[in-house]
């Protein structure tokens, strides 16, 4: 019997709804992950970035039956929001995929098939294509949600074992900006801060980021402030959070890389900077200094129509305060020049000295329950444990750790998401793996993937759900497991790793995302390659020795149990034997940020100014397409797609269940609309109907729609950030009309 059959059927009889949990023999080694025993187990959440802990609480056959948050847990504190409440509805859906689906040539149809037929024809379809066209006309998309563990396995199988080149995660449509501006300016991805320092900080200014709705326990923290602080935010939209602000700044839509230029301008005028620290722990200040000598404030009021008075009130707030905190997320990451600006963000934080201190940082708030990990551990454009396929070095290092040959690792990085889909329409790439993730639904300008989806030979979809945009696209639909279903570990927004547990057994056939690679691994004849990955935690351990002497460096951590006795680790936690370099550490420290001593990750140790001319949109208004469209998460019931919210009845009443779009009265009147009308909303790429929400949370000349309904990816613009591939959601040009009726919901 090949190990492949061992998998399969284990000796206790043939496969069940509970194939790699239950004890048995699988000959490939394979460590069962067992259910938790009567009590409660504590989980990470599998939604946001945030990290919450859940305790779960379990019947006598160790079944989750409810859950509550965690009260002794550093993040959330016992809160959770309304996803975290209802994070195991999604997984007793009545859709939920339990048998693998291969589509009928005859019929057309998606068909259920055995696990076996499932794989040979993954395996036959994919080797004909690597046959005929190479490696590189195989492609994955992954995502931000599965665990470290299999995200690593993944990148490693497809890359090492199959010999694909171009993969790339979802992460890339949220935190590839804040990856590449980190990277840049720091020499390393990483985020410099601590959950405590919104609780620290006399001053937070938030730019493109409406924690209020999106992480909602991160406001939570702010709210625990006890120093009086300022809160400024900067989003052309009166969001919650502007709502809550002590100063809403109310910009033009993409003009916050000139603000931001102009706040530097301001502050060195002001002789409001560090330059101590600048001379200590910089480089490349005096060239931004000459830099800023083209931004005076003139320019300022003129590009971003702000007044002066807001302009210099900003500049007071930054330059008398003693703890400063800079924080960003979608709005800025999603932009046609996104790098650049977040690092203007971080240019802002070093000059002023507001960084390695509490309550200050140049702080990206992730999307993603584990886009951290993605960053680390995806191996799409950084090989794994943030190493460089170009380096040799690196190659070789990583290889022998691996037990492979340095050739099998490729020597450059693979395309970014966009260059994947355009390798799709030129026909460079044939197969296509789509893993936890929704691209029909989610990509921008969402027409074109349909279209360009029958230039595929054979597109793969691995979810929990065959009723996924994606899903129903596919020539095979494999079903995975969902959170609480398997376990690994999730890293959060402040760099803490946090464990996933197993309380609830996946239905029907449905395996762990870490089994399927296992499986795959096997049909492809590379399983030997992965002999030693038997489990998560056994990944863990190899992810920890790739870790090492990293600035990512979690070799010091002792496994699963560790970390929750910890109530989760941040890294970097070093072997002993190891320096902390860039932060002091030790076992009892729950809160802990990076730079404290003024040293980065670049090789002198010094964090780098970078900047560039800011560029206009790529698609602005005018005559025949006046407004211009903002996209954004509706409210902190709903998540990405929903193709696991909408599951919740609870979450579906709490969130709009129609397509809407906020306009301002002033526009409102001058089209007749009126409250609730249905309307058109149009662009150069397609077409949207939604009901109007009349509100002046908006300004006069834009509209605001929730991107969580598959229509508003119909409109959305294709540029992308230059440094970081990622989209620009937040801006295209479009028209809005009245129809016939009116919304009664």
């Amino acid at each position: 019997m090949s190990a492949l059959d061992d998998l399969l059927h284990a000796r206790t009889g043939p496969m069940t709804s509970d194939l790699v949990q239950r004890p048995g023999d699988f000959g490939l080694g394979l460590v069962p992950a067992r259910l938790a025993p009567a009590g409660t187990a504590a989980s990470i959440c599998g939604f946001c970035s945030t990290g919450c802990s859940l305790k779960i609480h379990l019947n006598a056959g160790g079944e989750a039956i409810n859950l509550s948050p965690d009260p002794d847990y550093p993040v959330n504190l016992g809160m959770a929001c309304p996803k975290g409440w209802e994070a195991l509805a999604p997984l007793a859906a009545t859709d939920r995929l339990t048998t693998p689906l291969l589509r009928n040539p005859t019929s057309g149809k998606l068909e259920p098939v055995s696990w076996e037929i499932a794989l040979a024809a993954f395996t036959e379809n994919f080797r004909r294509i690597h046959r005929t066209h190479g490696g590189r006309a195989l492609s994955f998309l992954s995502t931000g949600q599965i665990v470290m563990e299999e995200m690593a396995l993944l990148g490693a199988l497809a890359k090492f074992g199959m010999g694909m080149v171009d993969v790339d995660s979802n992460t890339r449509q949220c935190m590839a900006t804040s990856h590449v501006a980190y990277k840049q300016s720091f020499g390393f991805d990483a985020p410099p801060f601590t959950y405590a320092d919104f609780e620290e900080s006399d001053a937070l200014i938030f730019i493109g980021a409406n924690p209020c709705i999106a992480h909602p326990i991160m406001w939570q923290r702010v709210m625990m402030n006890r120093r009086s602080p300022e809160i400024v935010v900067i989003d052309p939209r009166r969001t919650e959070t502007a709502l809550a602000a002590t100063l809403h700044v109310p910009l033009r839509p993409k003009s916050d890389l000139t603000l931001l230029y102009g706040l530097a301008r301001l502050l060195l005028d002001r002789g409001a900077i560090k330059q101590s620290y600048l001379d200590a722990h910089t480089e490349n200040f005096p060239a931004f200094r000459a830099f800023l000598a083209d931004f005076p404030i003139e320019r300022i009021v003129a590009d971003t129509g702000l007044p002066a008075a807001t302009l210099h009130r900003i500049a007071e707030i930054i330059a008398t305060r003693e703890r400063v905190s800079f924080w960003w997320t979608m709005g800025v990451n999603q932009s046609h020049e996104a790098t650049r600006t977040a690092q203007a963000i971080i240019n802002l934080a070093l000059m002023t000295g507001n960084i390695g201190r509490p309550g200050t940082g140049a702080n990206s708030i992730t999307g993603q329950c584990n886009a951290m990990g993605s960053r680390l551990f995806g191996n799409a454009t950084s090989l794994l444990g943030g190493y460089d396929f170009a380096n040799d070095a690196h190659r070789t290092h990583v290889a022998n750790i691996l037990g492979i040959t340095p050739a099998a690792i490729p020597s450059e990085k693979s395309w970014a998401y966009d260059q994947i889909i355009d390798g799709i329409d030129t026909g460079a790439i044939k197969g296509l793996w789509v893993i936890a993730t929704n691209t029909a639904h989610s990509w921008i300008n969402q027409k074109r993937f349909p279209e360009i989806r029958q230039k595929l030979d054979f597109l793969v979809v691995q979810d929990m759900y065959a009723t996924t945009e994606t899903a129903q696209m596919a020539d095979l639909v494999l079903p995975a497991a969902g959170w609480g279903e398997k376990e690994g570990i999730l890293i959060n927004s402040e760099r803490r790793l946090g464990v996933v547990r197993k309380v609830s057994r996946a239905p029907g056939q449905a395996l762990s995302d870490f089994a399927i690679f296992k499986l795959v691994a096997e049909a492809w004849g590379c399983g030997a390659m992965f002999r030693e990955w038997t489990s998560p935690e056994a990944a863990f351990r190899i992810l920890q020795k790739l870790s090492r002497e990293q600035p990512c460096d979690f070799s010091g951590i002792q496994g699963y149990d560790h970390i929750q006795q910890q109530g989760g680790i941040q890294w970097p936690y070093p072997a002993p034997h190891v320096a902390a370099s860039a932060s002091e550490w030790s076992s009892s420290d729950t809160h802990r940020r990076l730079f404290a001593d003024g040293k980065f990750f670049t090789p002198d140790e010094r964090a780098i100014f970078l900047f560039d001319e800011p560029r206009p949109m790529p698609e602005l208004p005018d005559a025949d397409w006046p407004f211009l469209l903002n996209t954004g998460r509706g409210t902190s019931a709903q998540w990405h797609t929903g193709s696991r919210t909408n599951k919740s009845d609870v979450l579906r009443k709490l969130a709009p269940t129609s397509l809407y779009v906020e306009i301002n009265p002033s526009d409102a009147d001058r089209l007749g609309i009126a409250h609730n009308d249905r309307v058109a909303v149009r662009s150069r790429r397609g077409e949207a109907e939604a009901f109007a929400v009349v509100t002046p949370t908006v300004q006069p000349g834009q509209l605001f729609m929730p991107m969580h309904f598959a229509a508003v990816n119909l409109l959305t613009f294709p540029s992308f950030d230059p440094h970081s591939r990622q989209p620009s959601y937040k801006a295209c040009a479009v028209a809005v009309s009245r129809l016939s009726g009116r919304h009664h919901g």
